[in-house]
């Protein structure tokens, strides 16, 4: 599990109020993985397990989401659905198994840029999201590149979970998808599938930090079950504006942590 600096019990309370946040800011807005991820490298997690266990801690959310949009779910083509989450899949599995050959050292200059990277995308999702709707509308939609995008979009998200729905929505949006809740219906639903098989990768390569992956399960879903009655109190955009400050944070700390 590697050595933790701080003792059992406050790292404990660190590693549960991360999860409890990252659940909350996963049900609103997202980013939940610029806190789940430094929290576990912080107590001495490496950071490929940690990754592997942020992933783990943050999997349970997808699954509500998903079945907040079943009847959306239930309108398309079965074809489509098992097409779409059989790609999801290969590209979790892949994903994960890249991260695992990926040697620690590479992996550790990597992650400030992946940060980075998921930052960016989550400040200028919106913007994005938008062009690609415009771009669809008016004909420029690459729907024959909706499931070559899907592959890498998958195997991004089993490798780094960071900025994953942005990436999926966009693609939607680019390749065609006018309707805004079927999009975020087979968002939710790959990502679940995705989530979940990469996770699984991750177990049976003994990549989990058990205890502190438990505890942050247990903390992110409940953090997202109040997250979701809060969601209607708290005003997105500032939200959004603390994850982006937090991802900006987090990024800074982990380029710090390779000089």
């Amino acid at each position: 599990m590697g050595a933790m600096p701080l003792d059992f019990w406050t790292s404990s309370l660190l590693l549960a109020s991360a999860a409890f946040a990252a659940g909350v800011l996963n049900a609103i807005a997202g980013g939940g993985s610029f806190l789940t991820l430094p929290a576990l490298v912080f107590v001495g997690i490496p950071p490929i397990m940690a990754n592997a266990t942020s992933a783990l801690a943050v999997s349970p959310g997808y699954l509500g989401s998903t079945l907040g949009f079943r009847d959306e779910l239930r309108a398309l083509p079965m074809p489509r659905l098992k097409r779409e989450m059989l790609i999801a899949s290969a590209g979790g599995v892949a994903g994960a198994l890249l991260l695992l050959v990926t040697p620690a050292k590479v992996f550790s200059v990597i992650v400030p840029w992946l940060l980075l990277f998921a930052t960016v995308l989550f400040a200028f999702g919106p913007t994005l999201a938008r062009r690609a709707m415009a771009a669809s509308k008016t004909g420029q939609g690459l729907d024959r590149w909706r499931e070559p995008g899907l592959v890498l979009t998958c195997i991004y998200g089993g490798y780094f979970n960071g900025g994953l729905g942005i990436l999926l929505m966009a693609l939607y949006a680019a390749t065609g998808e006018s309707r805004i809740h079927t999009a975020n219906a087979l968002k939710n639903l790959n990502s679940l599938v995705l989530s979940w098989l990469s996770v699984a990768a991750f177990v049976v390569a003994g990549a989990i930090a058990w205890r502190e992956g438990v505890l942050m399960m247990v903390a992110a879903t409940a953090g997202g079950f109040m997250g979701a009655r809060w969601a209607k109190k708290l005003p997105v955009q500032w939200v959004r504006i603390g994850v982006i400050v937090t991802g900006l944070v987090m990024t800074a700390v982990f380029f710090a942590r390779l000089g």
